[in-house]
């Protein structure tokens, strides 16, 4: 987590003086419970919420001499509330207090994460729409396949991205629980009900069973699916990368006055934007085996998966927020270029449509097999050919093939060679993607 690849609003869930806040209003809201049990006097909570406070650099120095951060927070509490100060943390252990302060601080993050995620689907959405009939070659294997459109790529990512939405959705609540169970998880000195107050107040649900450490399977799950949100990301950003090499240019990232793209050759025009996210996917990315290693803690609990989440949590985070708002961007601002899609999608001579003439031979009764051969030695000569001979000669190659003209006319052979064909259901899978908005 550096400054380089972090916005303001998602570092600040990660600053001491949030997480020191939050670990007040669990305590404060568990005095609120005690008290209403008739376990600390009343007045002794409304203490706590009236006098309160700390400072991050008393914390600090505490710490050094205690080696226990809980402690130093709760020392330095008490020098602020006095005597009442006895009747704070009553019953309860500091896990109660990580746990679930870490789950307040990922719903904070995760909050974030869904915002951005809205505004890079909306981006999709409107350029997906944009360039939904603008016609491109589709590749497979990096190679010439059949035409699509651009919009279709768009719309494809948009999916992924929807789903990963959902996904993200379902992690915030997996992850939103608290334990306030004591040492073990059996409530043995506190009672349920103080868990139950402050899941409320804190906008949780209580963990069913806490061992003294909420299960680690959910933070699994939750950097699991951080993950696979910045593999989405990478697959778009590597999209963009291909199509803006020199042979392609068929869409490149925005280029501003100014810029320069390399130190040596000022010529270069590079996709630093989309490498840029490329690298910081594998950053989020590197946070989902520690976690799934997280999961196998000792016995009721160790902190082995402490030094771990301080680490990935923040760092995860902070750098998927920065990535999917530099997507955003680049998905706004990008520059696409029909016109070298057309010219790239002919220069083949028109091979790109070898299927439909393959479908047409076994339709007109050829076997499948004499119809591909018949189809691909005509197809291979085109290949042969210099480029600037190529055009228009693959169909003149089949239309002089007695073999393949016997099955099928000249003029049908030229109607293979429609580009509509391969569009005309760009509609239907819109209406699929976006509701037929």
């Amino acid at each position: 987590m550096i400054p380089r690849y972090s916005r303001p609003e998602m570092t600040a869930i990660w600053e001491p003086e949030n997480k020191f806040r939050i670990w007040f209003e669990i305590e404060a809201h568990a005095c609120d419970a005690q008290a209403e049990l008739g376990v600390i006097p009343k007045s002794a909570a409304e203490e706590v919420w009236k006098k309160g406070a700390w400072e991050i650099e008393r914390i600090d120095e505490i710490e050094r001499e205690t080696m226990h951060d809980v402690i130093a927070f709760l020392t330095n509490l008490a020098e602020h509330v006095g005597d009442d100060a006895r009747f704070v943390h009553q019953g309860m252990t500091s896990s109660d207090v990580l746990d679930t302060c870490l789950s307040v601080q990922l719903m904070q993050a995760t909050d974030i994460l869904l915002q951005d995620m809205e505004g890079l689907l909306d981006a999709l959405k409107r350029r997906a729409y944009e360039h939904k009939d603008t016609v491109c070659i589709g590749r497979s294997h990096g190679i010439h396949a059949e035409p699509t459109t651009f919009g279709l790529k768009l719309a494809g990512h948009y999916a992924e991205l929807a789903r990963c939405r959902e996904r993200l959705a379902a992690a915030r609540t997996e992850i939103a629980t608290c334990a306030i169970s004591g040492a073990v998880g059996t409530f043995a000195n506190i009672d349920p009900f103080v868990e139950q107050h402050v899941a409320e107040k804190m906008g949780l649900i209580p963990e069913p069973v806490s061992t003294q450490v909420i299960p680690r399977d959910r933070h699994a799950m939750y950097f699991a699916t951080l993950g696979v949100i910045a593999s989405a990301v990478e697959r778009l950003a590597t999209e963009v990368r291909h199509l803006q090499r020199t042979e392609v240019r068929e869409a490149e990232e925005f280029f501003s006055a100014g810029q320069k793209g390399s130190s040596a050759m000022p010529h270069k025009r590079n996709p630093v934007l989309t490498e840029n996210l490329t690298g910081l996917a594998r950053v989020v990315r590197a946070a989902v085996v520690p976690a799934l290693e997280n999961v196998a803690l000792w016995h009721e609990r160790d902190i082995s998966h402490s030094s771990v989440e301080r680490m990935i949590g923040p760092d995860a985070t902070v750098t998927l927020d920065f990535a999917l708002v530099r997507l955003t961007g680049v998905v706004e601002k990008l520059l696409v270029y029909p016109e070298a899609m057309h010219a790239n999608l002919e220069k083949l001579g028109g091979l790109v449509h070898s299927q439909r003439v393959l479908l047409a031979l076994t339709q007109a009764g050829m076997s499948r097999e004499d119809s591909y051969l018949a189809v691909q030695r005509n197809a291979m000569k085109v290949w042969e050919l210099p480029e600037a001979e190529r055009e228009g000669a693959f169909l003149s190659f089949l239309q002089g093939d007695d073999e393949v003209t016997e099955k099928v006319s000249a003029d049908d052979l030229a109607a293979c060679f429609d580009l509509g064909y391969h569009t005309k259901h760009v509609d239907t899978i819109f209406a699929r993607v976006f509701g037929g908005a």
